[in-house]
Formats: structure tokens, C-alpha cells, sequence
């Protein structure tokens, strides 16, 4: 083989419904090593882009929200298993976007996404339950997942904190449309084609690569989406913009902390939650 080889540059595309289409736009953008190496090209999403992400997200909610919670658990799971297979690569590529203990990271990452998978089926009886009531009646609250939950994702922590806000919007059936690190994408471009070839369903994920200021106000201000995790956004000015942007059709709205190391609670979950109370007669 000849030493001046020119190694064919890798262009990255997005994960829509399951697939990998191109960008809309055409355009793309290098993404490079905290020493300025050149890794790979990644797609810039385009409003277009973000409007198929957001169809594909509603197209899998009955499906995703209507499968039991044991189902879910057992996919996500799964994902672990194949985020533990591919371990080295993930290494690989956050050790090239961030200084730190890249192992380290991406350990933690996959031990979160056991945990989390593990909530699945026992949220319902943490957060839900019977309540007391002056009657002959039952009185149930169940908790129900908010529908399409877009995730704009930390811009510095690409592995465990991508995990950390994705991991608990889809545990309890909501579907999500996510605009990865924009800085950062590799680790969230490996891990969609890890959900690509896993057992879940296409557009429970979607995830995009590009520019926060570009495409979060289309997010943001999508009719269909019902909820919005804007810990990624990092300028305060945009963040307020998005949240008003988001009030139009009163989306929830969450930002998150940046301690990823820290115990993670169960309140990203319960972000996402709605919570439905039947009353039932007991009879006699």
C-alpha cells in the first residue's frame, strides 16, 4: 500500500426513524480533537431535518409508550450490553473531545444506562400508588409518559451526559428527538448506530448533529413537541429564548445540572411524567 495513502474522510450522518439519511441541507462540518486533529465530518441539521426527527418521534409513541414497562427495561438493557461491546471506540472518541479519565466516563456512562433501565418497571410505584379518600371510592394516580421529548444535549460532557438526559426521557415511554454535542458528536453518532442495531424501535431516538443556535428554536417552537430538556444550551440569552418559544403550546421545560458524577435521583424521569388519577367505586 503506498506511505501517501489519503485516508478517505468519513462524513457522518444523522439517525431519523431508525435510518441514517443524509442532512436536507447538504452541508456538514468538521469536527476535530481538543488538539485541532481532524476526526471526521458530522452533518448540520437543517429545520427540515428537525421537522422529519419530530414526525419520526410521533410516529413511534404509541408503540413505544404502549410496550410494558418490564419490555422497555429489558431494551434499554440490551443497549447497555452493546454500549459495553463497543467500549473501547467510545473510549476512543471522548478521549479525543475531552481531556480526563476517558474510561473512566465511559464506564460511568454504561452503568447509568443499567440503572436507568432498571427504573422501568418501578417508577410506576415509586411516583404512583393509591390515595386517601373521604368515600367508597378508589382513588388511583398512575404516572404516563408526556409524548415527544426533544433533548438538546451538553455540550461538554459528550457520553455521560448525553446518557444522562436521553436514558431517563425514554425509560418511561416518551419518544425523543436529540441534538447531540455540537462540538462533540462522535460519541453520540457511535451510540445511535449502537440504538440502530438494537431492539429499539425506529424513532424512539432520533438524534441530529449541528448547530445549538440553528435548530433548538425550530425544537423549541414545534407545535408537536411536548417537552424540551434545554441543559445543552449554554448561552443564557438563547436559553430564554427557547423557553418562551416553547410556552406557545406549554411544553415542559427542564435544564438540567452539569455534575455528572453525582447521583442522578429520579427527577429527570419524573420531568417528563404525567400523572392520570381514576376514581373507581369500590362497591359493596
Amino acid at each position: 500500500m503506498p506511505a501517501d495513502r489519503l485516508a478517505i474522510r468519513k462524513t457522518y450522518k444523522l439517525f431519523i426513524g431508525g435510518a441514517f439519511p443524509r442532512s436536507e441541507s447538504g452541508r456538514s462540518y468538521p469536527v476535530r480533537s481538543t488538539t485541532g486533529d481532524f476526526l471526521a465530518n458530522a452533518a448540520l441539521a437543517s429545520r427540515k431535518d428537525a421537522r422529519d426527527a419530530v414526525r419520526a418521534a410521533r410516529g413511534a409513541v404509541a408503540k413505544w409508550a404502549g410496550a410494558t414497562a418490564y419490555n422497555r427495561g429489558q431494551i434499554l438493557y440490551r443497549i447497555a450490553e452493546m454500549l459495553e461491546g463497543r467500549r473501547a471506540q467510545f473510549a476512543a472518541e471522548v478521549a479525543a473531545a475531552a481531556t480526563g479519565d476517558a474510561e473512566a466516563e465511559v464506564d460511568a456512562a454504561i452503568d447509568r444506562w443499567v440503572w436507568y433501565a432498571g427504573w422501568a418497571d418501578k417508577i410506576a410505584q415509586v411516583h404512583g400508588g393509591a390515595n386517601p379518600v373521604a368515600g367508597p371510592y378508589f382513588n388511583l394516580s398512575a404516572p404516563e409518559p408526556t409524548g415527544v421529548v426533544a433533548v438538546v444535549a451538553p455540550q461538554e460532557s459528550a457520553l455521560l451526559g448525553l446518557v444522562s438526559v436521553l436514558a431517563p426521557a425514554i425509560v418511561t415511554g416518551n419518544t425523543s428527538v436529540v441534538l447531540a454535542s455540537e462540538q462533540r458528536p462522535l460519541p453520540a453518532v457511535t451510540l445511535a448506530e449502537v440504538l440502530a442495531t438494537s431492539d429499539l424501535p425506529g424513532g424512539v431516538v432520533n438524534l441530529l448533529t449541528g448547530r445549538v443556535a440553528e435548530v433548538a428554536p425550530w425544537l423549541a417552537s414545534h407545535m408537536d413537541v411536548d417537552a424540551i430538556d434545554l441543559t445543552g444550551v449554554a448561552d443564557a440569552g438563547l436559553a430564554t429564548e427557547l423557553e418562551i418559544a416553547a410556552a406557545d403550546n406549554l411544553k415542559r421545560v427542564r435544564r438540567g445540572g452539569s455534575d455528572w458524577a453525582a447521583d442522578p435521583g429520579i427527577g429527570a424521569m419524573l420531568a417528563f411524567l404525567e400523572t392520570k388519577t381514576v376514581w373507581h367505586p369500590k362497591g359493596v
